[in-house]
């Protein structure tokens, strides 16, 4: 798409963009230790939120493989964090993450519905099957204990992953690979008919947002500080960005940012007031996104704001019309 076109259609999220990151980055010399430690989290389920959104957004192929892909950032991370600096872990994470996103993508992107659904989410329990086999049998342990950083560092490298995420989601949306995605998600064989080479532009486009969850991955192994398979490979890792981007809505890039920050905050509030029924309350809400909000907060908010409108518009013809009687009665 020619950059004319992006600046004249897309004014609020030129703006909006930079100054959430400035905003970002400016919050925790301002707000509460408490909350900058919230951030933290909100980034890095943000980040993995928005990089499930970059290639299941458009293409429509729900992939439940975030969490092998994560895990596989943290053990990168754990294994060599005492030889590496953590910006260069960051960059092996991304690249690790990458080339397993390009072989899972080799094999299943041909896949469709369902049955990639499966293949995706089995992906990500044998990867963590394989790493536990390993670590128990092999190294004669369970876990492993990594070498933090400080949150200050923590939130720096996270809000640079995350800059990086929102502003190559922007790119993708307003490109040409992003628009042969939409039409892929449309109708994969109309697409496949006008020349686009569907399984290529798919097996990269989850590649390249794979390696933006290694590399978080990667970050959040320091402020673990001591990981294992089910750590590392927590199933919600593949739910919850699935759940959050689907709650604030597919159709905005801001949508999915609209639902982390909203289940972040619901799921830290119901942990510390509601500890024993956390699971089963969030699990409700969760299954209640699915059913009853499938196009999102976005989506909602559209609906009802078009609605108001055309009420407004009801109301204004109505008075115009009563003023026109009123006016013809005083002749």
């Amino acid at each position: 798409m020619l950059i004319s076109t992006i600046l004249r259609e897309e004014k609020p999220a030129l703006v909006a963009i930079p100054v959430s990151i400035v905003a970002l980055a400016f919050a925790p010399s301002v707000v509460p230790e408490s909350i900058g430690i919230s951030l933290i989290t909100v980034l890095m389920f943000a980040i993995l939120a928005l990089s499930w959104t970059m290639f299941s957004g458009p293409t429509g192929f729900v992939s439940l493989a975030t969490a092998g892909l994560f895990g596989v950032g943290v053990y990168v991370s754990a294994i060599l964090r005492d030889f590496l600096p953590i910006e260069v872990l960051i960059l092996i994470g991304g690249a690790v993450a990458s080339l397993l996103a390009l072989a899972i993508g080799m094999l299943t992107l041909r896949l469709k519905g369902v049955y990639f659904i499966l293949f995706t989410f089995g992906v990500a329990s044998l990867i963590r099957s394989s790493v536990a086999w390993w670590e128990t049998n092999v190294n004669g342990t369970v876990g492993r204990h990594v070498s933090g950083a400080s949150n200050e560092v923590i939130y720096l490298l996270l809000l640079i992953i995350f800059a990086v995420a929102l502003v190559g989601g922007f790119l993708l949306r307003h490109s040409s690979p992003g628009l042969a995605l939409q039409a892929i998600g449309e109708n994969q064989e109309a697409a496949e008919h006008i020349g686009v080479n569907i399984t290529k532009l798919k097996v990269l486009t989850f590649a390249a947002s794979s390696a933006l969850m290694g590399m978080t991955g990667a970050v959040m192994a320091t402020r673990f500080r001591y990981v294992d398979p089910s750590i590392a490979f927590n199933p919600l890792f593949s739910f919850l960005p699935v759940v959050m981007a689907i709650l604030g809505g597919l159709s905005r890039l801001y949508g999915p940012l609209i639902g982390v920050t909203i289940l972040v905050v619901l799921q830290e509030f119901l942990i510390r007031e509601y500890p024993y029924v956390y699971l089963l309350i969030f699990g409700l809400t969760l299954v209640a996104v699915v059913l009853w909000l499938p196009g999102g907060l976005v989506e909602l908010t559209q609906r009802l704001y078009i609605r108001l409108k055309i009420q407004w518009i009801k109301m204004r013809m109505r008075i115009t019309r009563f003023r026109r009687i009123r006016q013809a009665d005083r002749r």
